[in-house]
């Protein structure tokens, strides 16, 4: 496989090894190594990489096994996860207040859910993976994938009403 054809092939999917990166381990700089780091991994197996039905589900598995080696290194341990990726342009500074707000509590609730979750719901609904598509990147079944993303967002939401009802959280 040719360099270009190589590229061609993983630009689409870049950016969600970035994001995925990013909501693992954080940090920007972190990401920005992950993400060049599984973009090496793919380059050296360009001669095997056609043979994989999903290609993104591959390259979405590797980054996720990277993230989790480099948390358990723990040369990452001062990381925590941070989510900003809204638009909100048009919207009025009250609005933006609150959604920045609701983000944050989204991201306190979050580093409370054990990483298999943080994970699924990163992957679920914020990347707009499918469940199958999951179930291959996290090596589970797609009952537990659905088992533990409902979990996840159960907890967000209770969570959430909790403070929207100003109850002591």
């Amino acid at each position: 496989m040719k360099e270009s054809t190589f590229l061609d092939t993983i630009s689409p999917f870049k950016d969600k090894i970035f994001r995925l990166a990013s909501r693992l381990l954080v940090s920007k700089e972190a990401a920005e190594d992950a993400t060049q780091e599984v973009i090496i991994k793919l380059w050296k197996k360009k001669k095997k990489i056609n043979e994989y039905n999903n290609i993104e589900a591959f390259a979405m598995t590797i980054t996720k096994n990277y993230c989790y080696d480099q948390l358990k290194l723990k040369q990452n341990n001062n990381l925590r996860i941070v989510h900003t990726n809204y638009d909100s342009h048009e919207i009025s500074s009250q609005r933006k207040l609150e959604l920045k707000d609701d983000l944050e509590w989204i991201s306190e609730i979050m580093n409370e859910l054990p990483k298999q979750q943080q994970t699924i719901f990163q992957l679920r609904d914020i990347e707009q993976y499918n469940l199958e598509e999951i179930a291959k990147i996290m090596e589970m079944k797609n009952t537990a994938v659905r088992v533990a993303l409902s979990r996840a967002r159960k907890k967000i939401k209770n969570e959430l009403i909790k403070k929207h009802s100003y109850g002591v959280r």
